[in-house]
């Protein structure tokens, strides 16, 4: 059924992607909010459209939700002003550049699949002037943004170190064996800009984390959250390191190729030395007059002194940006306003880097120097090369 355009002058918004992560996490608090209407859905698996467009029409007490497995029906609607991607991280670059120039603004899942990828859709979102939300809660979680604050402000004298721990990848090896593709699926559309390869229901939906032709793996799927707080804290947010190495091994005898065990260091050019290792998800700020940090997801601040715990943070001192209401509110606030949210498209595609120069590293099994303005490495072509990957015709990215 066509979508209509919410009363009130709400922003229309369109479900890309309505999975486990867009039906479970995104859609509910577009659902509840007063400045959103959601009039359309899309996923290329029949069952997850029918389970999204029921929980749409029985909030609005009505029929009206339009569904496609083509998000470019989607983006052809004129009554949508906005879309919330929730795809597989292959797709994330390529709907989002579309998705502007159809003249929409953005939320989307993290990260991108490449570093230059993130490059052109930075392009894309500031020619054509629109919002873009890089979706992830943590600068919205108090435990994340005081942490960033103390640090920013000095409470711990100079930065020196960030330990930064991810989680480890489940261990398991998926099952490799070709099998039909269901008929809820349209596995053409869902592979769309990756190589082909034969179905097998291990290698689609949640399961795309622990494959590198459709994610960056754990590093990816993780660091892109506590890197964040990371980069943040030490004011290189719209930077980046300068030199990175790392080892690691990959999970093999089966049908999942990501990283499964990672030891990553990265050098600032501020001196700051930050470090990546997995176990339970934790960050901790080393400077010269004490540390701060957690352990575990919001796990609660902990600090070497009472006073660095207890610190207030004067008026004239440095206040970063957050929305308390979290992502999507403020995703909203902003397209009316037309300011950056607090996980802007610039920042979103430096914290990608970060994932992907770590992955890159331990392919190559060296270390590398990198240059944060140009985003090239450092006389070593090889790595250059590993900036981008190809896809697959006809998804190729659209010129900018």
């Amino acid at each position: 059924m066509g979508g209509k355009t919410s009363p009130n002058n709400r922003t229309t918004v369109g479900f890309i992607g309505t999975g486990d992560h867009g039906v479970g996490w995104n859609l509910g608090p577009y659902l509840r909010h007063k400045d959103a209407q959601v009039i359309a859905a899309c996923d290329v698996d029949s069952n997850h459209l029918f389970r999204a467009s029921e929980t749409i029409n029985d909030h609005y007490k009505n029929e009206d939700c339009f569904t496609t497995k083509d998000f470019r029906e989607v983006l052809a609607r004129k009554d949508i002003d906005a879309v919330m991607i929730s795809t597989p991280d292959h797709w994330h670059t390529l709907i989002s550049i579309m998705a502007v120039q159809a003249g929409k603004d953005v939320q989307c899942e993290k990260p991108t699949l490449t570093i230059d990828e993130g490059k052109q859709l930075i392009k894309a979102v500031r020619k054509h002037k629109k919002v873009f939300q890089t979706s992830t809660e943590d600068r919205s979680i108090p435990v994340y943004h005081r942490m960033a604050e103390l640090v920013r402000n000095g409470r711990l004298g100079k930065l020196q170190r960030i330990e930064v721990i991810l989680p480890h990848r489940p261990d398991k090896q998926g099952d490799p064996t070709p099998m039909p593709v269901p008929p809820e699926l349209d596995y053409e559309m869902w592979l769309g800009p990756a190589p082909f390869a034969p179905y097998t229901r291990d290698r689609v939906h949640y399961n795309f984390r622990w494959l590198q032709d459709y994610s960056g793996g754990v590093i990816a799927d993780w660091g892109a959250h506590l890197f964040d707080t990371a980069q943040w804290a030490n004011n290189t947010e719209r930077s980046g390191p300068v030199e990175v190495e790392g080892t690691g091994t990959y999970w093999t005898g089966g049908l999942y190729d990501a990283i499964k065990d990672y030891d990553v260091t990265f050098h600032y050019a501020n001196g700051v030395v930050m470090t990546c290792k997995p176990g339970t998800p934790s960050i901790k700020f080393i400077g010269s007059q004490g540390w701060l940090g957690n352990s575990g997801w919001r796990g609660e601040v902990q600090a070497s002194s009472p006073e660095i715990l207890n610190s207030t943070i004067g008026e004239r001192e440095i206040h970063l940006y957050t929305n308390a209401e979290g992502e999507h509110d403020d995703f909203l606030k902003c397209v009316r306003s037309r300011k950056d949210p607090y996980f802007p498209v610039d920042i979103g595609h430096r914290v990608s880097t970060v994932c992907h120069l770590a992955t890159i590293a331990i392919k190559l099994g060296r270390k590398l120097k990198w240059d944060p303005k140009r985003e090239r490495f450092v006389g070593d072509e090889e790595a250059n090369k590993m900036r981008d990957r190809p896809r697959r015709d006809p998804w190729q990215l659209p010129k900018i």
